[in-house]
């Protein structure tokens, strides 16, 4: 006997409610419960998130910093029908503003995210690497950071032409922003938890 998923168009996903707290990405109009990350998941983005404000303070930029309640619609081969909600995003306060009275989905006619992050998880790993990467290049999302503490490295790829160039960075580095061009700091501080 076959089975037929029936596919939820975005309209039908920003309505959807299963009674529950449950957070859903959506990917081809199909819905994916997305698990809580590790204690250690949450810490890092917790702690990137604060970062980043506080440098949006310290130099002085109407941004914000989101951690996982904005989501971006995306492409996935010829479909539209795909939300992904990232770990961080880092979006100007007017776009912030205007995403108060609906739900916060970035829809594809609106400005892109300045920069997004994912910290990976072992059951998000070749998603976030791999598909999410070539979405967010599509969307024109200037900077993506994969923040992976299982191989000990955060790799920041910056959009040039249309894709990706990445730069990965271990241990003592510091990390190279193009959004935030004076952050000083570690790849270990971030795994730490340190700042």
């Amino acid at each position: 006997m076959a089975v037929t998923t029936q596919r939820l168009t975005i309209e039908d996903y920003l309505q959807y409610d299963d009674g529950t707290d449950t957070l859903h990405e959506l990917v081809n109009g199909e819905l994916c419960a997305m698990a809580l990350g590790t204690g250690r998941h949450g810490a890092i983005a917790k702690l990137l998130e604060r970062i980043f404000d506080a440098e949006i303070s310290r130099i002085g930029r109407e941004w914000t910093a989101l951690q996982g309640i904005v989501g971006v619609q995306s492409p996935r081969g010829d479909r539209w029908d795909t939300v992904r909600i990232p770990d961080v995003v880092v979006i100007p306060k007017e776009q912030w503003r205007n995403l108060q009275n609906r739900e916060a989905v970035i829809r594809l006619n609106e400005e892109p995210p300045l920069l997004v992050v994912e910290v990976i998880s072992e059951s998000t790993k070749r998603v976030d690497y791999r598909a999410k990467r070539a979405e967010y290049s599509v969307l024109n999302i200037p900077e993506y950071w994969i923040v992976d503490s299982f191989e000990g490295k955060i790799t920041i790829f910056t959009l040039a032409e249309g894709w990706y160039d990445e730069a990965v960075f271990t241990e003592s580095d510091r990390l190279i922003s193009p959004t935030f061009t004076e952050l000083n700091l570690t790849v270990n501080q971030v795994f730490q938890g340190e700042i």
